[in-house]
Formats: C-alpha cells, sequence, structure tokens
C-alpha cells in the first residue's frame, strides 16, 4: 500500500522550489502525493496561483482558506489561527503519513500545529538556515523542533539543526531544491519570455524584488522608498522587471509603492507572480538581481549575475562571491548597483548545492519502511 506524503505549500516562490519533489512523489511507486494550497495561492491579491499547480497536472486535495485581507500583526495572527483550525480538519480528512513543509511562512506554522498534535510525523525542507532581519528566522527554528525529517541546505544549517538536539540520523544535507528546476526544467527564450511578459529587454536589465523586513517595524515604506529613488537615478536603458512582495506585515504598502513608481515609467513593468519558470528564464537573460529575496542568494549564483542584497532581510545567510550587499540607503544602493553590473561572475560557484536535491530527498524518504517510528524524538546533547 502507498503512503500518503503531504506536501503544503503556502506561496508561488515556495511552490517553485516544491515542484520538482512533488513530481517525483507523484510518479513514485511506494508514495501517494497529497497537496493542500494555502495563504497567498488562493487570493485574488497575489494572483490566484493555486490555478499554475494546477496547470502543471498537480490534484489540489485541499484548499485552506486563511489569509486575511490584513498586513497588520494583529492579522496575520488571526491567519496562523484560522491556518491551525483548517489544517486540523484537512489532515483529519486526508490522513497522511507524513506533511512536508519548507522553510519558514508563518502559514506553515498553522500546518505543523495541526499535524504535531494529530501525530503526524513532518518533513521540514531548508532549515537551519538564518535570515536575521525577519520573524521567519524564528518559525523556521520552530519548525525544526517540530519536525521529524531534515532535509538541510548546506553543511552549516545541518550544523545548526544538530545544534537544536535533533537525531543526527535524520538531518540530511541534500542542497537547494531550487537548483533543480535551473538543471531540469527548459527555459524559456529570451523572445519567448518577452512575448510572455509584454515587456521588451533593454540594453542592461535588473530583476527587482523587495520584501518588507518584519523584524523592523513600520520601515517596510521607507526601505522600498530609497530603492525606489535609486532606481529611478537610472535613465531609461535600463530594463526593470519588479515582482511583488509575499504577505508580510507591512506589505500593501510597498506594492503600491511599485506600483506607482511602473505607472509613470515605460521602463519597468512589475508582476503579481512571474511563476517559478519565467522567473527564472528572467534571471537568465538580466543583467543584476536587485532587493532582498532569498533567490538572490540562492539561485542568482547559478546564472553567474551579481545580486545587490540590501538590508539585513537575509543576514546570515550562506552568500556565493557574487553577492554585494547594502544598507537600504539610496546612495550606497545605487552605487551598489553600478558595482554590480561591472562585476565579473563567470567562475563563481554557487555554495548551494549541484541540482540533485530532489533525488536525495526521496532516497531517504524511501529508507524508511513506516514514518510513525519518527513521532517520539529524543534530545541529542552536542
Amino acid at each position: 500500500m502507498k503512503r500518503n506524503i503531504c506536501v503544503v505549500t503556502g506561496t508561488r516562490a515556495e511552490y517553485g522550489l516544491l515542484y520538482w519533489l512533488m513530481k517525483q512523489l507523484n510518479d513514485h511507486d511506494q508514495f501517494q502525493l497529497q497537496v493542500i494550497a494555502t495563504g497567498m495561492h488562493l487570493s485574488p491579491e497575489f494572483g490566484l496561483t493555486y490555478q499554475g499547480i494546477e496547470e502543471d497536472g498537480f490534484l489540489i486535495d485541499e484548499k485552506i482558506e486563511m489569509l486575511l485581507s490584513s498586513d497588520t500583526p494583529r492579522g496575520i495572527a488571526k491567519s496562523i489561527g484560522l491556518g491551525t483550525i483548517g489544517f486540523g480538519d484537512a489532515f483529519a480528512r486526508l490522513q497522511p503519513d507524513l506533511v512536508v513543509v519548507l522553510g519558514d511562512r508563518f502559514e506553515l506554522l498553522a500546518a505543523a500545529q495541526a499535524a504535531l498534535v494529530a501525530r503526524i510525523p513532518i518533513a521540514h525542507l531548508c532549515g537551519g538556515d538564518t535570515t536575521e532581519g525577519a520573524y521567519d528566522e524564528s518559525i523556521r527554528h520552530c519548525l525544526t523542533k517540530m519536525s521529524h525529517l531534515h532535509f538541510v541546505t548546506t553543511e552549516a544549517s545541518r550544523k545548526r539543526v544538530l545544534q537544536m538536539g535533533e537525531n543526527p540520523d535524520h538531518v540530511f544535507k541534500v542542497g537547494y531544491p531550487g537548483l533543480d528546476y535551473i538543471r531540469k526544467m527548459k527555459l524559456l527564450t529570451k523572445r519567448e519570455l518577452e512575448g510572455e511578459l509584454g515587456f521588451q529587454f533593454r540594453y542592461q536589465n535588473l530583476l527587482i524584488t523587495f520584501h518588507p523586513v518584519t523584524l523592523e517595524a513600520a520601515m517596510a515604506e521607507k526601505q522600498c522608498r530609497e530603492l525606489l529613488e535609486a532606481l529611478a537615478s537610472l535613465d531609461e536603458e535600463y530594463g526593470l522587471l519588479f515582482t511583488m512582495p509575499n504577505a508580510d506585515n507591512e506589505g500593501r504598502g510597498v506594492i503600491q509603492q511599485i506600483q506607482d513608481f511602473v505607472s509613470k515609467r515605460e521602463n519597468a513593468v512589475a508582476y503579481t507572480s512571474l511563476g517559478q519558470k519565467r522567473y527564472l528564464s528572467a534571471m537568465k537573460y538580466v543583467d543584476l538581481v536587485v532587493g532582498n529575496s532569498s533567490s538572490g542568494l540562492s539561485e542568482a549564483p547559478s546564472f553567474k549575475i551579481a545580486t545587490i542584497n540590501i538590508g539585513e532581510r537575509q543576514k546570515g545567510r550562506l552568500q556565493a562571491e557574487s553577492v554585494l550587499n547594502c544598507a537600504p540607503i539610496k546612495d550606497q544602493i545605487l552605487s551598489s548597483i553600478k558595482e554590480g553590473l561591472k562585476k565579473d561572475c563567470s567562475q563563481v560557484i554557487n555554495p548551494y548545492g549541484d541540482g540533485y536535491s530532489t533525488d536525495r530527498i526521496i532516497h531517504h524518504l524511501e529508507a524508511f519502511p513506516s514514518f510513525k517510528g519518527l513521532l517520539k524524538k529524543h534530545f541529542f546533547e552536542r
């Protein structure tokens, strides 16, 4: 009998990282894939991206509405509560043998709470990473302690998970799953991408994503303004491709600023969601990645281009030599952009792996004849 492995996804970016794992689980003779979509996937404001999951051929077993139309701390706390209720009901219906979560989003905290009390083992991807500027850091470590199998990206992350007392036999360094997509997927040609985006690339082009730094209250709009003022200093020979931020504290103010900015400039466009294929295709053809998204650190080095990492959202995360850090101040951002456009990244090595993460995860899952035996954990002293 096949074992039910339930993959939870709440954002477009997270789904892109999970795609190849879901595909291999779906085709596996030992496992039955179950999919739960929640959070931003179900929101018209963020592009109803669950439709992309279905277009990729996956059956969504449950859709859990939890995201309130609010980016305040109170609204997000209520969303977590609604999510926990929804996941409790969904797990009771689906009866998964294992729940898979990736990363550090608050939607996953709701899923893990429900799975924990339902005595369902949890597999966590990308634990042990550090991002000191966001409360995602604490959520990620919470998920580590609530989980039973750990698929980490780097040796440094593995050591941090072990420091939290996890069983060394259940902590596996597999690399960053997003690199599997780069290795396996045929990306769009430049002409195909321009047609799908409705945007013509300029002489030099920037891919920009800026998320609120959730541990810095009332700073998101100010920091975004500094970024936009720096970008406004560039002339129209620079193409500016924005992807919108996640559903985080103060995110709607950032979205409005970006929309106002691009509405006044022919060389700038903004997309609620590009989807993983178009996003990585864009990364292949741009000259620079700008902002504070983890993709600038984890995926951009594979395309041999520089990243301008702004502020402290990704502070503590492992970085390739192609990453340039700067404060969220107009002049520093602008000078970093000019430096990044000149930087030679042709010899850069991505420290996050080789694009075989999914194969390793599947191999380790196959090694467990039953996941129930994982439930009772011991603290391993270091």
